[in-house]
């Protein structure tokens, strides 16, 4: 199929005008009914169409656009407006899929209404339908819950903490540190937070967390 075929041009198929778009409250209720969620990450026109066309669920802009496209050794370089321009790429080709923008490290660290009016950005001029925050920032999930924006968290290994935690390193390894991050995921929730991604944790972990969330787990 030709990346220049959308739905509803004069060669579509008949069905190609009955493409539901997933929301993050669709991902809810597969959640609810044991329904596989697929999800990649894209950073341009052409994956992010094909990944459209073959059923994905949701399409991450990633951070590691630093390091995939740009070539910088971690995700901290990348800009707002560098993921703005793959923002809009992506979410150009995505008829059906949740178009996800990860907020880069900057974009959010400061202020409240910093965060907020950067989130605004992601959702107005280039399209996204949710935007992924690292870290526990309970106040911003907030304020962009009530700005009417779904909010994706992200917990265990954060790769915009890199400094902070010495590397790219296996998080929840002890008690104590699996309880806290526990604590973590059900603050977002209670927040509002619409999925959480929990990356590099022991997969026993994220399966317990998952399975007392009300919300959806990425991984």
């Amino acid at each position: 199929m030709s990346l220049a075929h959308f739905p509803g041009g004069a060669d579509s198929p008949p069905h190609a005008n009955s493409i539901t778009k997933v929301t993050v409250p669709a991902l809810s209720e597969m959640k609810r009914q044991g329904k596989p969620i697929s999800a990649l990450t894209a950073y341009d026109f052409p994956t992010s169409r094909l990944a459209d066309e073959a059923g994905i669920d949701l399409l991450l802009v990633g951070d590691s656009l630093a390091m995939v496209v740009l070539g910088h050794e971690n995700t901290l370089a990348v800009t707002v407006e560098e993921m703005l321009h793959h923002t809009r790429a992506v979410r150009r080709a995505a008829r059906r899929a949740l178009v996800v923008a990860d907020m880069p490290f900057g974009s959010y660290h400061g202020s409240v209404a910093e965060g907020l009016a950067n989130a605004i950005r992601f959702v107005k001029e280039a399209g996204a339908e949710a935007v992924k925050i690292e870290g526990v920032r309970i106040e911003l999930v907030h304020a962009l819950t009530e700005a009417e924006i779904p909010v994706i968290g992200h917990l265990g290994l954060t790769p915009q903490s890199i400094h902070r935690m010495g590397g790219y390193r296996v998080q929840a390894r002890t008690a104590e540190t699996v309880l806290q991050l526990r604590a973590d995921a059900l603050a977002l929730a209670n927040a509002g937070a619409g999925a959480i991604v929990l990356e590099g944790i022991p997969r026993e972990v994220a399966a317990a967390i998952t399975a007392e969330l009300p919300i959806r787990r990425l991984v």
